[in-house]
């Protein structure tokens, strides 16, 4: 049995009842286009595979591929993509229904990870992560929550956020230090709010949270004007984490031409 590789950040899920919840949460059916990132060992693999039939997982170490092809005949047909999921096209999958993503992401990468599959939103139909359970609240928090931040803002900007269940290290093999938590993402069909240029947008946010603890108006000073923020309906004496994703939208909008 291949053991887990700290420079994968592989840490596997063994619990059957957070199994089972996962599942249950995901709800899959055959004919839908599911793809699993990272499927380690085939905990959630080969329960997938036994309700909807086929199924895509892309696997990083290449020591795993043969441990699940083989397993995996008894359930279903089971398509394994060896490759990097940080450089890996999702279009070259066939999405005509939309992707439903699944996936026990290493930790180290979670974050970068979900910016480069936003990328492909329009493509993805939702996704069922399990992460560290700090970046699982970061992502859905609100203005003012000590974990509101970048993260949050990006994520809620492009998705419907939702805060799942809470999973314990022991639930693992080996147990990470932390706690973890599985979330919900729903790309939507339309942003709730126009944020004019994205890049833009991006830009606001990093630098505004970028420098936290100083007000808008010194963060964003190379950007926005103190005129120019209040003209936006919003105080330049406020700080990052009391701005809601509509404020940075307002903002955003101001330095668009």
């Amino acid at each position: 049995m291949p053991q887990a590789r700290k420079r994968f950040g592989q840490h596997f899920l063994h619990d059957q009842n957070v199994i089972e919840s996962i599942l249950h949460a995901i709800d899959p059916r055959p004919g839908e286009n599911i793809v699993e990132i990272g499927p380690g060992r085939g905990a959630l693999t080969f329960p997938l595979l036994q309700r909807c039939k086929t199924l895509v997982a892309i696997e990083l170490d290449r020591d795993l591929v043969p441990l699940l092809e083989k397993q995996a005949s008894a359930f279903g047909r089971l398509e394994i993509i060896n490759a990097d999921i940080l450089e890996f096209d999702l279009s070259t999958i066939p999405h005509q229904a939309g992707l439903r993503l699944v996936g026990n992401l290493p930790y180290n990468i979670s974050t970068p990870l979900m910016f480069h599959l936003l990328e492909s939103a329009n493509i993805i139909h939702d996704m069922h992560f399990m992460v560290q359970k700090e970046v699982a609240l970061r992502i859905v928090a609100s203005p003012g929550d000590a974990s509101y931040g970048r993260l949050s803002v990006m994520l809620q900007y492009q998705c419907d956020c939702q805060y799942l269940l809470d999973v314990a290290p022991g639930c693992f093999r080996p147990p990470p230090k932390v706690d973890s938590a599985v979330i919900r993402l729903l790309p939507l069909n339309q942003p709730q709010h126009d944020v004019g240029d994205f890049v833009t947008f991006s830009g606001i946010v990093q630098s505004a949270f970028g420098q936290r603890r100083k007000t808008i108006a010194n963060s964003l000073k190379m950007t926005l004007d103190r005129e120019t923020i209040i003209a936006c309906g919003i105080d330049p004496g406020l700080r990052a984490e009391n701005l809601a994703l509509s404020d940075f939208a307002k903002l955003s909008r101001a330095c668009t031409p």
